[in-house]
């Protein structure tokens, strides 16, 4: 006989509050585990791919982590140091920067820099705050990253944790579908594979989009000359996964560090504006329809929203999950809204007659 639906309610519940608690005192030592899951989730289908090629489920994963070291002694060699560099350089620069800006304005639209004017006092207090506080803030995130993500362990554990994830993933999977509840375990399958889909097509997809549109921002960026292309470039796809923001902040960064490099060269502003807008037609007509597909039902508000309250109440750890925990809660919205409307609760009398009709 199945547990009234009460106990059950109070178990699963329960079991949230667990995982929150858990999140909320472990998270710092959870995120290489959830980092090495995550890419595990990310390349199962390449391995399952190579299995169905012939390949023995440790010869596949063999394959993808010899692939995937390849990928990063490359990054490192040549990637990395030039995107520290420029970031290095962008903090430098930006007093520099903002002097010009000032002169400007000062120049071209006097009122907005009187400083009995709300601009005026706002745009010296900004500029005040980064002579002051411009060469220290870049010092001060990597000390506050290394100490927040103890870098040296995320290289060393996260790999180790996604190679073994990837090679006892169907195991796993299996595993869990042993201790499924029998009553529910169909209902839950069911479930499952629509947060799958969903999760597939928006991480591994978004996450392709992201690096494809990364990669090519970046590298039209420099080869039109902007000095700092490749970071402007990686932070245009990392933001892309929130639709229209990627463009826009990278584009409004790009043309605003275009005009300073570019002042008077028109053409070369032209360029840079027209990247971004080729990168939103590729995006929006290409990228985004294959890779990504037009039933992921994650709004970008609803993204957004998840974002904001995992990132508050559990740190960067909150911000890995809030992606699966938004898709699955919007599976499950969808589910709880299909079975409210069949209900008596929804069709009321009129709705039983009608049946019974």
């Amino acid at each position: 006989m199945a547990l009234p639906i009460q106990k059950q309610a109070t178990y699963w519940g329960i079991a949230a509050a667990v995982t929150c608690i858990v999140l909320w005192y472990l998270g710092n030592v959870l995120l290489p585990f959830v980092l090495g899951g995550a890419i595990a989730y990310f390349l199962d289908p390449l391995a399952d791919r190579l299995e169905a090629m012939g390949l023995s489920r440790m010869a596949a994963t063999a394959v993808i982590t010899i692939v995937g070291i390849f990928i990063f002694i490359i990054g490192a060699v040549l990637i990395i140091p030039t995107l520290v560099q420029q970031t290095t350089n962008l903090f430098n620069v930006a007093p520099a920067m903002f002097a010009k800006l000032q002169a400007f304005l000062a120049t071209n639209i006097p009122s907005v820099m009187d400083q009995n004017s709300a601009a005026g006092g706002a745009l010296t207090a900004v500029g005040d705050t980064i002579k002051q506080k411009g060469a220290s803030l870049l010092t001060a995130a990597l000390r506050s990253a290394a100490s927040l993500l103890n870098i040296v362990m995320l290289f060393v554990i996260v790999p180790v944790v996604a190679v073994y994830l990837l090679l006892d993933w169907d195991n796993m999977v299996a595993r869990v579908n042993d201790f499924l509840p029998r009553d529910h375990a169909p209902t839950i399958r069911q479930l499952a594979r629509e947060i799958d889909k969903t999760l597939s097509a928006f991480v591994r997809g978004m996450g392709s989009v992201c690096l494809i549109l990364g990669t090519f921002y970046a590298a039209a960026l420099m080869l039109v000359g902007l000095e700092f292309g490749l970071i402007v470039g990686a932070i245009a796809g990392l933001i892309t996964f929130i639709p229209y923001v990627g463009s826009l902040v990278g584009g409004a960064l790009a043309l605003g560090l275009g005009l300073f490099q570019f002042w008077g060269d028109w053409v070369s502003l032209g360029l840079v504006a027209a990247i971004f807008v080729a990168g939103q037609v590729i995006e929006g007509n290409y990228l985004t329809p294959k890779l990504v597909g037009g039933s992921v039902g994650l709004h970008p508000v609803w993204l957004m929203l998840a974002l904001s309250i995992f990132g508050t109440l559990f740190g960067f750890i909150g911000m890995l999950v809030a992606v699966p925990v938004a898709a699955s809660i919007g599976v499950l919205a969808r589910f709880g809204t299909t079975q409210y409307l069949d209900s008596r609760l929804y069709r009321g009398l009129s709705g039983l007659e009608t049946k019974d009709d």
